[in-house]
């Protein structure tokens, strides 16, 4: 059931798994161009998509390309409570279990091996698993991160409720020893990080990481560079799929010499610094202030000197940047946000701020809030939402299948005008 739930197309042919999400994201462009014409736009091309769709670029490795996965602890199909796993099921109908990821086809072996240390570690400690928080218990779920280089991350979050710093020692402390000299050696963690959350999900600001043992970063190459990765800071998930998706991004761009390339929600950095030879100079904008700390780290060490990153968020730090642009250099903008999208305001400042002709969207889920961000580049000028500027088209789409076995893939869409 939960190879099924999380990656439904496990049982297809790889070919075939292509076609699928050839025809998810066929539909999306079908959707995207009925809406534009509701607003008056002529976007219909052949096939009623809005604009050209290559066929998906596959990825480069099928199984275990995940380089990050997250566990989480509940009651597995047995009733018992501390198991390490996968959710099948649905908090409305209250039929949620934790699956072991063991028949994964998108998980690698290692991530499943710390699952299982994990598991057997909590299973002989006293304290309970923290399900719901408000009644009680402390351990919670597991991330794991791996690199090409054979890094590994443990990031093991814990509810504190109201045990005092002495008795939060001694649970570091074991939890430490059974990676360290215990069962949990087998797993050779480069990190293992603690953090104490009294939230679904904490930043390092709220409640930071704590390194428990081994080094700060691991590391990992990307197009011949060199990037360190925090517990939180956002990474591809598949690095192959990754440096794919980014050599296409630096063609798709048409950046020169002269070109300033605007890396919106830039994470640690990646995308402009793969770039960074090809234009004049890169501004990235990014939320996490660790992965801005990285993006600086990462541009330092690969010796990349034309590099400029902004912390904050985009909608706060975009609208004042490009308000007072007057640089004559060409402004291409790549924007790679979260499933939630751009906040309005972005879209507002890229599409206001005429120095900017082409933009690349990279959309995980350009079904869902992506596409309200399509419709605003490209709706007639709407002094009621403050889009004054001139309209943008979308002028081609290329699906990346960064995730294998899943519905899910990337898709690449440029705008131009």
């Amino acid at each position: 059931r939960l190879a099924n739930a999380v990656t439904p197309l496990w049982r297809l042919p790889y070919q075939e798994q292509l076609q699928v999400k050839y025809e998810s994201q066929r539909k999306v462009l079908q959707a995207l161009a009925s809406h534009l014409e509701e607003l008056g736009i002529e976007a219909q091309k052949p096939g009623g998509v809005c604009c050209p769709l290559q066929p998906v670029v596959p990825s480069p490795v099928i199984n275990g390309y995940r380089n990050k996965s997250t566990f989480s602890v509940n009651r597995g199909p047995d009733g018992n409570p501390k198991t390490v796993g996968l959710y099948v099921g649905t908090g409305r109908e209250g039929n949620i279990v934790c699956v072991k990821a063991n028949r994964m086809e998108n998980i690698p072996p290692k991530h499943k091996q710390v699952a299982q240390c994990y598991e057997e570690f909590i299973r002989r400690s006293p304290l309970e698993p923290c399900i719901l928080f408000h009644k009680g218990g402390h351990w919670r779920e597991l991330v794991v991160r791996t690199t090409s280089h054979g890094h590994t991350m443990a990031i093991i979050t814990f509810h504190p409720q109201e045990l005092g710093q002495e008795a939060l020692a001694t649970q570091k402390a074991l939890l430490k020893e059974f990676f360290t000299c215990g069962p949990g050696t087998v797993c050779a963690l480069t990190s293992l990080y603690f953090q104490e959350s009294t939230m679904t999900r904490c930043s390092h600001e709220q409640s930071p990481f704590q390194l428990l043992h081994g080094e700060p970063h691991i590391f990992e190459e990307v197009l011949g560079l060199k990037f360190r990765i925090s517990p939180d800071a956002f990474f591809q998930v598949n690095t192959g799929g990754a440096e794919v998706l980014y050599r296409a991004v630096g063609e798709l761009s048409q950046v020169d010499g002269d070109t300033v390339l605007l890396d919106i929600c830039c994470g640690t950095g990646t995308i402009g610094l793969s770039l960074a030879h090809q234009v004049s100079k890169i501004i990235g904008v990014e939320v996490v202030e660790k992965a801005i700390e990285d993006a600086r780290w990462n541009a330092a060490f690969n010796g990349i000197s034309n590099c400029e990153f902004r912390t904050g968020k985009a909608e706060a730090v975009l609208p004042q940047l490009l308000s007072s642009w007057e640089d004559a250099r060409p402004l291409v903008a790549v924007v790679n946000p979260s499933r939630a999208g751009l906040h309005h305001r972005v879209v507002r400042a890229i599409r206001n701020c005429a120095s900017i002709r082409r933009l690349l969207y990279i959309s995980c889920k350009p079904e869902g809030e992506a596409m309200r961000n399509f419709l605003e580049l490209c709706c007639p000028p709407d002094p009621g939402k403050k889009l004054a500027g001139e309209p943008f088209a979308p002028t081609l789409a290329i699906p990346f299948d960064m995730f294998p076995h899943t519905v899910h893939c990337e898709l690449v869409l440029l705008f131009t005008r």
